[in-house]
């Protein structure tokens, strides 16, 4: 079986265990919604919601790093901390990673099949909030290569050595429905032209882990998404698209992988954007 080309991006939930009380390890519950944390979280964990935390008003990534600079630090993280991130939701944790990243932020993990495979191998959970000693955090400027604009997204257009990969459900590919409902004529439905349609969550387990990576590979490969085309994620609003991201930049070691974070609230809403359905 070949190995992931980025096997030290993911951790297991024994490994988790017992880096609780490491004073370099930060770990992140990214829940989307805060009664989930208040219920029960790993011990020690900091909740982040995602879509205050990361997202602006109008559900585009807040790019500003003092804004960054100020929430790492907040959280007691520090340039050398190991981040390491779990969710609920499959794909809010390589979200967390990608956008971390994105500002330079060296060591970020992901939990191996988040909450649901930490309470499936036995471990407790804790309603008792961690104490924290607020850091001085300093961020990198955004890294252009991580993300895609949609002047790029244009360019790729119909281009033999690139590929748009829509991650999100078949109903939304098909322009039978939103994620987020919009107002009437607010944003047109379908797909961008051209796209290649594989969900996002077709790289996982049942029990919510990664498949292997020769199965990743068949998997990608069959959709035409090899490590020899540049490849552009996107979804409604970039979390589902950075999973994707996260599949074939760490675990099959694509070099030339791109998230959308623009993805169809932007595309959707544009005038002049081709779209097909």
């Amino acid at each position: 079986m070949v190995q992931y080309a980025h096997p030290e991006v993911l951790v297991d939930t024994h490994w988790v265990a017992e880096h609780l009380h490491d004073g370099k390890v930060r770990i992140i519950d990214a829940h989307i919604n805060p009664e989930a944390y208040d219920a029960g979280h790993i011990p020690g964990a900091v909740f982040w919601n995602g879509f205050t935390t990361i997202l602006q008003p109008d559900y585009r990534v807040n790019f500003d790093k003092g804004a960054v600079e100020a929430l790492l630090s907040q959280f007691g993280i520090a340039n050398d901390t190991t981040i390491i991130v779990y969710s609920d939701h499959p794909a809010v944790a390589p979200w967390v990673l990608w956008y971390v990243k994105v500002f330079g932020h060296n060591d970020v993990r992901v939990v191996n099949g988040g909450r649901k495979k930490w309470l499936a191998d036995g471990y407790p959970l804790t309603s008792e909030l961690p104490v924290i000693a607020a850091t001085s955090y300093t961020a990198t400027d955004p890294d252009p290569h991580l993300r895609a604009l949609q002047e790029q997204v244009r360019a790729a257009l119909g281009q033999r050595d690139r590929v748009l990969v829509d991650v999100r459900t078949p109903e939304e590919y098909r322009g039978e429905r939103f994620m987020l409902e919009p107002a009437k004529g607010a944003e047109r439905a379908g797909h961008i032209p051209g796209a290649v349609h594989l969900y996002y969550e077709s790289a996982l387990n049942a029990d919510g882990t990664f498949r292997s990576a020769d199965e990743l590979s068949a998997l990608y490969g069959n959709r035409g998404i090899t490590a020899d085309r540049e490849a552009i994620t996107y979804c409604a609003i970039g979390i589902r698209s950075a999973h994707t991201w996260f599949v074939l930049q760490y675990l099959l070691g694509y070099r030339q992988v791109r998230s959308y974070d623009g993805s169809w609230n932007e595309w959707g809403r544009l005038p002049d954007t081709p779209v097909e359905i």
